[in-house]
């Protein structure tokens, strides 16, 4: 078997002498007989079993890269769950040496659609994790698989989002409630809506501020459904009670579906750190650019909970930064 294209090599990228190629790919999951059966595809040129993924086009992100590889390789829609894992390793490339390849897998629920073989993959086969980890051709893909494995079986995802540019404070003669987006933050609040859609919200929600609406907006109106103000969301809100704010966002995640909540820089960082530090979950540093997104998973633990709050406990915390930074 030939698989020299996605072998990772002794020492790994420090032997790379080349620009790094950035790519993307998704642990592409569906329900089965006995539990979640994941997507393998073989590629006819490397002779080998992977997870669907593909390198970025020009100015593409990594979640859009992952879908659009999803479809283009195994002809299934799918609907992003959460960011999963980085893979680095490095291959080898026209005219000698060897580059940086940096994979980012998510995990993706299949939506319709139908595999036929195409110029880069001739087979597909659903199988189980354990299955599947003994057919991959490479050790990191089976690493992939792990970090999927320990993801929560039953899980609710919330996708935390900081408001867009809408200028400063003080420059602002009105109402600050009322601050809109500026032209700036427009920009962010389209490149957000390309990227919130992949995930499949189907509620949203946001703190009492124009800026914080009109940045979820276009969600909103592609879902037909109307914005859910909470003002626990808002700065003073939460300064008034984080933990009143924590439970209502375990109450969002309870809800069917992704949801979206649009709330403020003062609230965000504190808010995620405290949902963490209540589950053990290390984050480090809880960034919270304007324009960012935090994809959080929850699981549907009975046994957590405090008797009024929703049982639910964050299981993974990921950060995405502005698109457009």
């Amino acid at each position: 078997m030939s698989t020299t294209e996605n072998q990772p090599v002794p020492g790994g990228i420090d032997e790379a002498t080349s620009a790094p190629v950035r790519a993307a790919g998704a642990v592409l999951w569906r329900a089965g007989a006995a539990g979640a059966e994941v997507a393998l595809v073989h590629r006819p040129r490397y002779d080998d079993w992977s997870l669907p993924k593909g390198k970025l086009d020009p100015g593409e992100l990594p979640a859009h890269a992952a879908v659009r590889e999803v479809a283009e390789e195994t002809g299934f829609s799918c609907v992003l769950s959460r960011f999963l894992t980085r893979v680095d390793y490095s291959v080898p490339v026209a005219g000698g040496g060897r580059a940086p390849k940096v994979v980012d897998y998510f995990t993706a629920r299949a939506g319709d659609g139908s595999f036929a073989p195409n110029d880069e993959v001739d087979e597909l086969r659903w199988l189980p994790t354990g299955r599947a980890r003994e057919l991959l051709s490479y050790p990191h893909d089976a690493g992939v698989l792990d970090a999927f494995e320990k993801s929560p079986a039953q899980s609710a995802t919330v996708l935390l989002v900081r408001h867009a540019k809408a200028g400063k404070r003080s420059e602002w003669a009105g109402d600050d409630d009322l601050r809109p987006l500026t032209e700036a933050g427009q920009r962010q609040r389209d490149a957000l809506h390309s990227l919130l859609s992949l995930f499949g919200p189907a509620r949203i929600y946001s703190a009492p501020r124009l800026r914080c609406e009109q940045t979820v907006a276009p969600i909103a109106t592609d879902l037909g459904i109307g914005i859910a103000t909470e003002p626990l969301f808002s700065e003073e809100g939460y300064l008034g009670d984080p933990d009143a704010a924590a439970d209502a966002l375990r109450g969002v995640a309870d809800g069917p579906g992704t949801a979206v909540v649009c709330s403020q820089g003062g609230v965000i960082p504190d808010l995620v750190a405290r949902l963490a530090d209540s589950t053990d979950l290390r984050l480090g540093e809880v960034a919270s650019r304007k324009g960012s997104v935090w994809t959080l998973t929850f699981a549907r633990d009975r046994s957590s909970g405090n008797g009024s709050a929703p049982a639910l406990r964050l299981a993974a915390a990921d950060y995405l930064a502005d698109p457009l930074a």
